[in-house]
């Protein structure tokens, strides 16, 4: 049984068959879609670029061929891990011997702001195609949160002509995963593309008057929009693993291996909290690439060919027609070695820590980037 339809619970299941499972395997996804990719949702999707029917992972009847029993529009109410049983929506019981909870993680809200209509998260499908919708020439939005989801969102709706206005408490917009000379350049992207930027600030106040959402910031200034993306972050959806007594801490916690605390259950993905973190800790990566690489690596663990997973996180965005890509944990204290033009963005910078190379960014040289990142997967 797999928990979770998004790319690490279908990567899984694939995985299972790949490696010569022949037994009875269930995917079971909340959505009503059939699993898809989730990175176009931001850019792609809401630009129109790429119909949604192009984000599947595969065709509709690749699932049957591959003998897995695709539920859709499924929700997992209990999990009872003593009993190995799973208890569905609908009622229904069903046995499994071996688990795994790929449940990933749902939108972080605004505490005290009412869900009302041109209020938005951007998770699913659906989330897109009702932001899409509102993104409209020429009218106003704003964007709470300059994360990569926040950029990304910022740069498809300039480009669809809207007027867009951005707010971030962090004093730069992706402080957390680039350096703060990096982060400058991606800053002055948005700004000269006509972005309203504005950084190291937090929102006071988010309500709708009419039809307009009125903000005002730290700084006393007004802001209002027609339509507002909430762009804020990401929780891990652990409450099923919680209601069956499974170890939690911001994340399902997993050994090296993705076994959680129960026996014979395992959980990769978003919501995987496993060995590996900076400084001998534990990590939980929110990244597309680490979702696909940690659910294949479970299912062979699963079979009981147990495959340790602690792989240097990597992932890329695009903006404004440039690709950004980013692997291993730069920090904000790093020596940067760089080789191109970061205005121009153009260039490849290397960050160093204590003489040892913590992070690689490229941004628009992608065969430059899959050799770094190859090279340091050597060691």
């Amino acid at each position: 049984m797999i928990v979770g339809a998004g790319v690490a619970g279908a990567t899984a299941a694939l995985t299972l068959r790949a490696e010569g499972y022949a037994g009875a395997l269930v995917l079971i996804g909340e959505e009503p879609e059939l699993p898809y990719r989730r990175p176009p949702l931001s850019k792609e999707v809401l630009t129109g670029a790429q119909a949604p029917a192009r984000t599947l992972l595969r065709p509709a009847g690749a699932w049957a061929e591959q003998d897995i029993e695709l539920r859709t529009g499924t929700t997992v109410t209990d999990l009872h891990p003593a009993d190995r049983m799973l208890v569905l929506d609908d009622g229904s019981v069903l046995p499994y011997d071996r688990l795994l909870l790929a449940t990933g993680g749902r939108p972080r809200r605004l505490p005290g702001v009412q869900e009302r209509p041109g209020l938005h998260h951007l998770r699913t499908l659906a989330d897109a195609r009702a932001l899409r919708a509102d993104l409209i020439d020429g009218d106003s939005v704003l964007v709470v949160g300059a994360g990569l989801i926040g950029l990304e969102v910022a740069a498809a709706a300039r480009g669809l002509g809207c007027e867009v206005t951005v707010t971030e408490t962090e004093e730069r917009p992706l402080g957390r995963v680039l350096p703060p000379a990096v982060a400058d350049a991606v800053t002055a992207l948005h700004r000269e593309r006509g972005v309203d930027l504005h950084t190291g600030t937090r929102l006071e106040s988010l309500e709708r008057l009419g039809d307009v959402w009125t903000a005002t910031d730290g700084n006393g200034t007004l802001l209002t929009a027609r339509t507002v993306l909430v762009a804020v972050g990401m929780a891990p959806d652990t409450a099923l693993a919680e209601r069956a007594g499974l170890k939690v801490d911001d994340g399902i916690l997993v050994d090296a291996y993705g076994e959680t605390s129960a026996r014979g259950v395992y959980a990769a993905g978003d919501v995987a909290r496993r060995p590996g973190g900076r400084d001998g800790g534990t990590c939980r990566v929110e990244h597309w690439t680490n979702a696909q690489d940690h659910g294949a690596a479970v299912a062979r663990s699963m079979l009981g060919t147990p495959t340790p997973y602690a792989p240097e996180p990597w992932f890329w965005t695009h903006q404004f027609g440039h690709n950004l890509q980013i692997a291993g944990v730069p920090r904000a204290g790093d020596t940067l070695e760089v080789d191109g033009d970061l205005d121009a963005l153009d260039f490849t910078v290397r960050t160093r820590h204590e003489g040892r190379t913590t992070g690689v960014i490229c941004a628009n040289r992608p065969a430059e980037f899959r050799r770094l990142r190859q090279e340091r997967e050597r060691g």
